[in-house]
């Protein structure tokens, strides 16, 4: 049923429309099959370059309220989701966070690390907030809002403390996770991991050769057995890394692929949100030499 002020379609459900696939999961957790819901970006999609193409636009136009990340993740879209605000709901799912819980990185003009979904205790609290926006906009449906929220808390909750069990299985000098851009020190802070990418918070900066340089001398000292590349980001400068340490003598592989700003393949485990965080988790800590079950938090991951 449709609040007063939205628009109405006779026995249709509401559209709402996310721009990645996190915040489509939160709205699918909250919503089940109330709403038709969908995202803009998809598999191995880089949220910060994205540029929308006329057919988002339309989907943007058309649906009943829309929802996105926040925190300048979806930078190229600022002016476009601001516009849209004046005719429908808009609703950011990191505009809940306390402030006090996000992480402001060196050398980002002042904003916050957008990449709030790697911790799945502040992701729970933006899912909780999906859920109070949506109670607000369609109060016939408060109660079975509430009863999906509450269910996805818990498994959140479960994930969080698998998370920190299999990470804090790492031995502690192995604890530091070298990837291809600052999209995990979120999970890192959670988690006790130091956490290192090659480019800054956003993909649109550039690594310099310097950084290069002091990451392999990092690699080698600290004898760090594994970096990881990302779905959604060229691995170049993680091929550098483990050229370098080789020159030096020391032997780096490739611990797996990470899931960054993208999920994986719609319809598969990796493709939701529990399935990311489990697969990012399972792979860092069993190549920096943790232990983990052979499939997961849930017994679901892909063998591989």
């Amino acid at each position: 049923m449709l609040s007063a002020g939205l628009p109405a379609r006779a026995a249709e459900k509401p559209v709402f429309q996310a721009t990645t696939g996190q915040v489509a999961e939160l709205l699918r957790a909250v919503a089940g099959d109330t709403a038709s819901i969908s995202s803009l970006m998809g598999e191995g999609i880089d949220p910060h370059s994205y540029k929308l193409t006329r057919a988002d636009t339309v989907a943007l136009m058309k649906a009943d309220a829309v929802f996105h990340s926040g925190l300048f993740l979806e930078g190229k879209m600022a002016e476009m989701l601001d516009k849209l605000s004046a005719s429908k709901p808009v609703h950011a799912a990191a505009s809940v966070l306390p402030k006090d819980r996000l992480i402001h990185p060196d050398g980002a003009d002042g904003h916050p690390d957008p990449h709030v979904w790697m911790d799945p205790t502040l992701w729970r609290l933006a899912l909780l907030g999906v859920r109070d926006r949506l109670s607000m906009l369609y109060p016939a449906n408060a109660a079975l809002y509430a009863a999906n929220a509450a269910k996805a808390a818990t498994e959140y909750e479960a994930l969080t403390a698998y998370a920190g069990k299999v990470l804090g299985s790492v031995p502690e000098q192995r604890r530091v996770l070298v990837t291809a851009h600052d999209a995990f020190s979120y999970l890192g802070r959670a988690y006790g991991l130091s956490v290192v990418g090659i480019q800054g918070i956003s993909t649109e900066s550039e690594a310099g050769l310097h950084r290069i340089e002091s990451m392999v001398s990092l690699l080698v000292d600290r004898k760090i057995p594994a970096v990881f590349i990302e779905t959604s980001v060229s691995d170049r400068n993680i091929q550098a890394l483990i050229q370098g340490a080789a020159a030096k003598g020391h032997k780096v592989a490739i611990g797996g692929s990470l899931y960054s700003d993208a999920m994986g393949a719609p319809g598969t485990y990796e493709g939701s949100y529990v399935g990311m965080i489990d697969h990012n988790v399972t792979t860092i800590a069993q190549a920096l030499g943790g232990t983990v079950p052979a499939r997961g938090f849930q017994g679901r991951l892909a063998a591989g």
